[in-house]
């Protein structure tokens, strides 16, 4: 059975470009984001992974960690690390797991049980390793999503997805479509009016089971 919201995600310890970690423990009280690539030098990867890099203070406002995962090994990192720089000019200044063994990428349902590194494979053969995990401190699951080979992933929607994450954390309350930051939420229907308005202040009651108000956070 495949990782699931809420779920705890799975601990394990993996050397990384910037040494060994233990995961749970990396992750702390943090929001984690961990973002996964199915081998290094890869054209859409160098421009995802650059694109993470551009966003370092962004992840740092939200108090969120984040990680990568690729299925080479530590010198690989490093090597390709100089390239993602040099095309996205900004420093990557997160740590890269090295996942050779494919063990994280089977605990976190990226792979088949059987599956396997041949000699001389190529991207096609991790291609599923294509996900981004959204992690609380709690270390429990809280958003996924996987691409494929063909389409890189808008990092702007994960920093959407990660605030939408943040404001509804233990509220009852839930991010509308296409919500971004600041804008109203939706008020949980456990609330009757009377305990939203007193909870949120004023509530547009829009249709009997969709009443919004001001984000809260």
């Amino acid at each position: 059975m495949g990782l699931r919201i809420n779920d705890t995600v799975p601990n394990f310890t993996a050397e990384t470009d910037q040494g060994q970690i233990t995961f749970h423990d990396w992750i702390g009280d943090s929001y984690a984001i961990l973002f996964s690539h199915p081998k290094d030098y890869t054209p859409v990867c160098t421009t995802e992974f650059g694109a993470v890099a551009q966003l370092t203070d962004e992840w740092a406002k939200r108090g969120t960690k984040v990680i990568g995962l690729s299925v080479d090994g530590v010198e690989e990192h490093k090597g390709w690390k100089s390239d993602i720089e040099g095309f996205s000019g900004a420093k990557a200044g997160f740590p890269i797991i090295a996942d050779e063994g494919l063990e994280v990428s089977k605990a976190f349902d990226m792979l088949p049980a059987d599956a396997y590194l041949p000699d001389g494979r190529t991207p096609a053969d991790s291609a599923t390793v294509r996900s981004v995990f959204i992690i609380g401190p709690d270390k429990k699951l809280r958003l996924s999503m996987t691409y494929p080979m063909s389409v890189g992933r808008n990092f702007a929607e994960v920093l959407r997805a990660l605030d939408a994450v943040q404001a509804t954390d233990n509220q009852p309350i839930a991010a509308p479509a296409n919500w971004e930051k600041g804008q109203d939420v939706i008020v949980a229907l456990s609330l009757s009016d009377d305990e939203a308005r007193e909870r949120y202040g004023e509530v547009d009651i829009k249709l009997p089971y969709l009443r919004t108000t001001a984000d809260p956070s």
